[in-house]
């Protein structure tokens, strides 16, 4: 069979596309691309679904680049028959929606639909402290993602709407409890970060034009989301600006996922030695995967990917703490995602 290559290096997005394969494999999970209108942006949002596929389509690679493997997926491939769980995944800060498509795809391989989107001001390449601290635009993204998507006539019929979790990584983390009902406090995340100020949160948002005890509005917002059942937060952010009457009031179940035991990044500590979120919080559980660290959750890296950031002089998120096998590390995550979602 005549295969047709075309490479499209970038960092977000689809970087090969080939043939379909034989059909005696078995199904990758499909892919599509959405655009989003949204009443807090001025612009339509980036967004994308993965889900699970009936038939072959054109097998493209998404999120890779000169650093990231990428991942396989079928480029609009028809969905399969049936209602599926939705997960609405949120990027961490100078992410993106299609940098954790390991994840993504392999939900989707497991019979889950999983929507994400761009959040503008906070993705690779316009990561910007003063706009990552406007909380409930990041919640407003993927509520005006899940709006669009339960109207579409194709694909909204298969969303099983009694099975809908909000899931992120970092600033996503963050977002993802907002999102089920969890508010940030400014003055306490202020006082956070005088406390401790050469931690990586607040270092990030010290180099932009943000004063700690004047931040937006929105940072302190209610992004609730009626429809989310579950919340999903890997590494969160914010976790000690959390207040105390939203923790008291978060009936929800939560799964909170941290990377590493000596290397955890404070900001994400949510056991009683840290933020104590999850001891507080009525339905939650913690898992701790280690060996890790807080970047063992990108996707894997290609072989000289760590020389090129070396060489760009920007964060070494290639290198993992001593014993840490990253693929390994991902898939415990894909099995603690399955069990607390009943996948």
């Amino acid at each position: 069979m005549k295969r047709l290559i075309l490479s499209l290096v970038g960092l977000v997005g689809i970087v090969a596309l080939a043939m379909p394969a034989l059909a005696s494999e078995n199904l990758l999970p499909g892919y599509e691309r959405m655009i989003v209108a949204s009443a807090k942006r001025p612009a339509p949002l980036a967004a994308t679904l993965w889900y699970p596929a009936k038939i072959r389509s054109y097998r493209g690679i998404v999120g890779g680049n000169a650093v990231f493997e990428g991942t396989s997926g079928l480029m609009g491939a028809r969905i399969a028959d049936g209602k599926f769980p939705l997960f609405l995944f949120s990027h961490g800060s100078g992410g993106n929606m299609d940098n954790s498509a390991w994840l993504m795809a392999a939900l989707a391989e497991k019979g889950a639909m999983v929507l994400a989107v761009n959040h503008p001001g906070s993705t690779t390449g316009d990561s910007s402290p003063r706009a990552s601290a406007v909380l409930d635009r990041r919640a407003g993204d993927l509520s005006a993602a899940l709006d669009n998507l339960l109207a579409d006539p194709v694909l909204g019929p298969h969303v099983d709407r009694s099975a809908i979790t909000a899931i992120g990584f970092s600033l996503g983390g963050g977002t993802a409890l907002n999102l089920g009902g969890l508010r940030f406090d400014g003055s306490a995340f202020a006082d956070y970060c005088r406390a401790s100020p050469a931690q990586l949160d607040c270092v990030f948002m010290g180099k932009g034009n943000l004063e700690l005890d004047r931040l937006p509005q929105g940072f302190s917002a209610d992004g609730r989301d009626e429809r989310v059942d579950n919340v999903i937060a890997i590494d969160p952010g914010f976790t000690y600006a959390a207040t105390a009457d939203s923790i008291a009031a978060m009936k929800l179940p939560v799964l909170v996922i941290n990377l590493g035991e000596k290397n955890l990044m404070k900001a994400a500590d949510v056991s009683a030695k840290g933020s104590n979120l999850v001891p507080r919080l009525p339905d939650a559980a913690r898992v701790v995967i280690a060996p890790a660290h807080h970047f063992t959750f990108l996707a894997e890296c290609k072989p000289a990917g760590a020389a090129l950031l070396a060489e760009e002089q920007d964060d070494p998120v290639c290198d993992d703490p001593k014993g840490a096998d990253r693929a390994d590390v991902h898939a415990q995550i894909i099995d603690a995602i399955t069990e607390f979602a009943g996948l």
